[in-house]
């Protein structure tokens, strides 16, 4: 590894092991029901076929990872999420318990991590493999850990442009904020798979055939009064307003500001927008 991607990877165990990892599990319920139709569409993808052995990657606090283990319980299958960040992984093994769902889940970086080979034949994500330094390698290992035949259903974000709820926060506020770091294209994060030609390549290369990339536009829904709150603890916004120190008045005009940009997205009590990502398909090559 070279001493880029080193440092790319001591970011992204930072982050989600620092104040991201724990923003999102301080949000997991508002997350979760925004985020719910995609869970609804990966349990179904697993619900058509006949998946025993699930791999749920970036799992997060797990809510997509119960969902399924909830589903597979009664075949007597099983789901397992693994995901890089401490605070979200013991958030998701707490739940497990709480809720008496036989899901298991492993603190580790799925790009490197050595799964026992030929162990699962699914492997899912909802929103969780756009964070790897090396993607290829990452998918060779997944790959890896997938029996023959075992079929891929991922989903990840299209384009910023595609996207502009996601992106409204860090727009409104950047006049504000002249440190707001931009968004580095193809880098690990949101968008690292916004290209479908670059997503068809990396798959190709590590070993994924039959690969199918579909648009999906999904509305999502979220009430007015956690807005604030959603946009001044998550994404780029977040981590800056949490990391570094802003005069009061500063902070007050930037927030008063963003909230302001989100106008077009706020119904009475509800903010509405679109959001539009790809559905990632594919099976693993047989050996």
């Amino acid at each position: 590894m070279d001493i880029t991607q080193q440092q790319k990877e001591t970011e992204q165990t930072a982050l989600w092991n620092g104040r991201a990892g724990h923003a999102w599990v301080d949000a997991q319920e508002l997350l979760d029901a925004i985020l719910q139709p995609f869970e609804d569409r990966l349990v179904d993808e697993v619900r058509a076929g006949s998946a025993q052995r699930v791999l749920d990657v970036g799992c997060g606090t797990g809510a997509t990872t119960l969902a399924v283990a909830r589903l597979l319980a009664g075949a007597q299958g099983s789901c397992i999420g693994v995901d890089i960040s401490q605070p979200m992984i013991a958030a998701a093994r707490a739940r497990a318990q709480h809720e008496g769902v036989p899901a298991s889940f492993i603190c580790a970086d799925a790009q490197r991590h050595a799964f026992e080979p030929a162990s699962f034949d699914m492997i899912i994500s909802r929103f969780g493999v756009m964070f790897f330094d090396s993607p290829v390698q990452a998918f060779a290992n997944l790959r890896h850990a997938a029996r023959g035949g075992a079929a891929l259903r991922a989903l990840a974000w299209r384009s910023p442009a595609e996207n502009p709820f996601m992106t409204t926060a860090e727009r409104a506020a950047a006049p504000l904020l002249p440190n707001m770091p931009a968004r580095q294209p193809d880098a690990p994060g949101q968008f690292a798979l916004a290209d479908p030609h670059r997503v068809r390549s990396i798959l190709e290369e590590s070993g994924w055939t039959g690969i199918d990339i579909q648009p999906v536009d999904v509305a999502c829904t979220m009430p007015e009064k956690d807005l604030r709150g959603y946009f001044t603890r998550l994404g780029p916004l977040g981590l800056m307003l949490q990391e570094q120190a802003a005069d009061e008045r500063t902070r007050a005009q930037v927030i008063d500001t963003v909230r302001a940009a989100f106008d077009p997205y706020v119904h009475g009590s509800e903010v509405h927008f679109t959001a539009a990502c790809w559905m990632i398909g594919a099976q693993a090559a047989s050996a």
